[in-house]
Formats: C-alpha cells, structure tokens, sequence
C-alpha cells in the first residue's frame, strides 16, 4: 500500500453544511474544490484506474474554537468527486472509477488542534494499492522463501 500527503490551498473549509445563502455561489465553490482536486491529483502524478483509494480529510484550525466534523463533508465530497473519473458535465482525474464505496473509502475527516501562532491548513492523505510497488515486494518475498 502507498500512502501520499497533498497540502489543500485553504487554511480553512471552503464549503461547510452549514452553509447558507444563493445556490449559484456555493456551486461556483463546489467546482472550484473539485477542479482544485484535479490539479492537484496531476501535479502529484497520482495513479489512475487503482482498484480503491482511502480519501482522509485533515484539518487543523487556526484557533481552538469547537468545530464539528460533519461540516467538513461538505468540502469533502467535490475532492472525492475530483479524483474520481466523473461524467461528461463534471470529468475527473480518474485515480478510481467512481466514488462508491466499492472503490473509495471516505472515512470521517480528522480535525487536529490548532498551533497557536500558526494559520490554519487543511491536507488529505491517500491511501492505495501502487500495483509496481506490490509486484516488487511480491517478487522481493518470493525470492526470499
């Protein structure tokens, strides 16, 4: 299994469910997060058509107010969408090919304390099978049996 860290570009959710206000706005957000997770997922060089991802959410604020995790799903969710193949109206990169559980876990995002002194940072770490790492270390523990 490999295991990769990508920083996000927001010290702070930019969609919460919570949220309320004009529909358009919070689609423009929508599509800036999911298009955001799409260049990200490129300039990382991130595998495509993997057989299944672990997406874990993380988010450390910028002070030690109560934060409840639940709000984070709502940015969740457009990432999930950007790394997973898409449709015609809304592509994604394709690292899986949809983000049912069947080839994506989202487990609850983490919130962790804030560092005073420091903004807040929010980053995901991917979990997944690298099949040329597997091959390798499949061989590597045949060759030692």
């Amino acid at each position: 299994m490999s295991e990769i860290r990508i920083p996000l570009p927001w010290s702070a959710p930019p969609l919460s469910l919570n949220d309320r206000g004009y529909w358009r706005a919070r689609a423009e957000k929508t599509a800036m997060a999911r298009n955001t997770m799409l260049v990200l997922a490129a300039k990382h060089r991130l595998p495509r058509d993997a057989e299944h991802v672990t997406v874990q959410l993380h988010y450390r604020p910028r002070d030690r107010r109560r934060r409840d995790t639940d709000n984070l799903v709502a940015t969740l969710k457009p990432i999930c969408d950007g790394l997973a193949a898409g449709t015609r109206k809304h592509p994604g990169y394709g690292m899986v090919p949809d983000d049912t559980p069947e080839f994506m876990a989202k487990p609850e995002p983490i919130i962790h304390e804030a560092i005073k002194g420091e903004p807040g940072a929010m980053w995901l770490t991917l979990t997944f099978a690298d099949p040329e790492h597997e091959l390798a270390d499949r061989f590597a523990r045949e060759d030692h049996q």
